[in-house]
């Protein structure tokens, strides 16, 4: 047996999200689909995270274990070819140790949200960006950002039914910047927590059009309560960009 770490890239829009559910399909279904027509063998892919229902991934990392001997570009490919959707893809496929788990493992996951803050709503990038029809203030926006690095109980930022035993989590990264007419928040840290990002996003956006500032979100931080913080930003302009492991992962 021999365990493959999958790097995947997805389109999210048409899927229930990366986790098996009797209601739709799944990323995670569809990629286990794939392996088994590969190597008639009932695998587990495993995430390192469970994006939401529109979430989309530019480096989703998954592992799985396959008994069949093959190896990395044939596991790509094989995948690539029997997965019944074009909205998937296995960028890479790597031979890993036994010990590795794509989430367990995971040092640090980094997010993109895309937000489009122009009248015009997008044509090609439907489904693909937040369209907010007012420019928005970047510089004031980086500057509330600020206040929400380092460690704290983020209660305010994660969805009510989240459940993470603890809000505690340390962001390492939170950058806004604007990029070929968009405003990207560049986020990092080890973990997150549910709508984590996109409940960022939602209020800092309310900083960019000028109704909070720096201040509102320091003291919606401090509130600890989901009520006290901005709404949450849609799903569509999530990606999960990539996910960082030791040198052996």
């Amino acid at each position: 047996m021999t365990r493959w770490k999958l790097v995947i890239e997805y389109d999210g829009t048409s899927f229930v999200g990366w986790q098996r559910q009797a209601n739709g399909a799944s990323v995670q279904a569809l990629l286990e689909d794939a392996v088994f027509r590969f190597s008639q063998e009932k695998c587990l892919v495993q995430g390192a995270g469970r994006t939401d229902s529109g979430v989309h991934a530019l480096g989703q990392v998954a592992h799985v274990d396959i008994v069949k001997p093959t190896d990395a570009n044939t596991v790509r490919d094989a995948i690539n070819f029997h997965i019944e959707s074009p909205s998937i893809v296995v960028r890479s496929a790597q031979a890993v140790s036994e010990d590795f788990h794509a989430r367990f493992s995971a040092l640090r996951r980094t997010y993109l949200y895309r937000i489009l803050d122009r009248r015009v709503a997008p044509a090609l990038e439907l489904g693909r960006v937040w369209h907010v029809p007012t420019a928005l203030d970047v510089h004031a926006m980086r500057l509330a950002a600020q206040s929400l690095l380092g460690n704290h109980d983020f209660t305010s930022f994660r969805a009510t039914d989240c459940q993470a035993r603890s809000p505690m989590r340390s962001l390492d990264r939170l950058d806004v910047r604007r990029v070929n007419g968009e405003v990207h928040l560049d986020v990092a840290a080890r973990s997150f927590l549910h709508h984590q990002v996109r409940n960022f996003a939602g209020t800092l956006k309310l900083v960019g059009e000028g109704k909070w500032d720096r201040r509102d979100v320091e003291v919606a931080l401090d509130a600890c309560d989901r009520a006290a913080a901005g709404p949450t930003a849609p799903a569509q302009g999530l990606y999960l960009v990539s996910v960082g492991y030791d040198d052996a992962g």
